[in-house]
């Protein structure tokens, strides 16, 4: 009987301990949702979502679903324990199984929590080499509407190691979601699809028409007329149709001071007041307005001054590139 009492204790404490590692598993299958199931990103971007990689089911089936019914129990425990294993080993078993798993989810999260670090500092390190302020969401019209009352996430403060990793994580994801609004907003994709062609670069140039120096504003990308050009990020359309030696061009204001210009179309898709999504065809390739032949002029500003675009090209790359 003292050794039914002390099987029964430690089935107890396995059958509990179990539902508390079922309830870990089931936080790190939805870790796995936060991280795979993503929106893939428009054609012409950079890979803007985390992707950390999912926890996978443990192969010890024994430690998710125990293999023990209490009506199995024999009164003669005792003896049956110096059996072939008997219940001893059985238990023995299933602690070791329940060790391998705890081990594996332990695991996981420290892999899970490491990446979402890694993905944030880029993010973070991308925005401020582009001397954007990291904590200013865009502020531009349509933009998404947030708000509520202020509540501290708390952790208890008995967690063990595997809630508080869960609750890094979570603080971590919060963060890259605003990251990734922020940069959402960041001209920071390629305005035509495949590998850009660069004709002409920003800064000081000779004139084509006059053969003297004279500031080029942009960068002229080699195209086709008929090329579809595309949004560099998330904006709303500020102008779009002639506009003197840029021939045909579409101007995108992004919040936060930046903007866009697309020159030389042929033909424009968007109009005033339109909000645009990264990616989306706003216009085509052309040789309008003070061009020599097809292709895109294409600038970025910040409060209205010309800034180099490939500054921003070059952080979508590195994002493209590590993500």
């Amino acid at each position: 009987m003292l050794d039914q009492e002390q099987y029964e204790q430690k089935l107890d404490q396995i059958l509990r301990r179990q539902t508390a590692l079922e309830s870990r598993a089931s936080a790190l299958n939805g870790l796995g949702d936060m991280t795979g199931a993503l929106r893939p990103p428009a054609r012409g971007s950079w890979v803007g979502e985390p992707r950390a990689t999912p926890a996978k089911a443990s192969r010890d089936k024994g430690a998710f679903a125990i293999p023990f019914d209490r009506t199995t129990i024999d009164p003669r425990a005792g003896i049956l324990a110096k059996g072939a294993g008997g219940i001893g080993g059985v238990i023995a078993r299933l602690q070791a199984s329940l060790d391998r798993l705890e081990q594996r989810q332990a695991a996981t999260v420290d892999s899970i929590a490491d990446n979402y670090d890694s993905k944030a500092r880029r993010m973070r390190g991308v925005l401020i080499e582009l001397g954007l302020d990291i904590n200013k969401p865009a502020t531009r019209d349509g933009a998404g509407a947030l708000g509520g009352p202020f509540i501290p996430a708390q952790l208890p403060k008995d967690a063990m190691s595997f809630e508080r990793q869960l609750h890094r994580i979570q603080v971590t994801r919060a963060q890259i979601s605003r990251l990734t609004r922020t940069l959402g907003a960041v001209p920071v994709r390629k305005p035509i699809d495949g590998e850009l062609d660069l004709q002409s670069g920003f800064g000081v140039r000779i004139d084509p028409f006059l053969g003297r120096p004279a500031m080029h504003t942009g960068l002229d990308l080699h195209g086709e007329t008929g090329d579809v050009v595309r949004a560099t990020a998330d904006g709303t359309v500020t102008a779009a149709g002639w506009s003197g030696g840029y021939g045909r061009a579409v101007d995108i204001d992004h919040g936060n001071g930046l903007s866009t210009r697309y020159g030389h179309l042929s033909s424009i898709d968007v109009r005033v007041g339109q909000s645009i999504k990264t990616g989306q065809i706003i216009g085509k390739v052309g040789s309008t307005g003070r061009s020599t032949g097809p292709h895109l002029h294409y600038e970025t500003r910040l409060r209205g001054e010309a800034i180099d675009p490939q500054k921003f090209l070059r952080a979508g790359q590195r994002l493209a590139g590590s993500l």
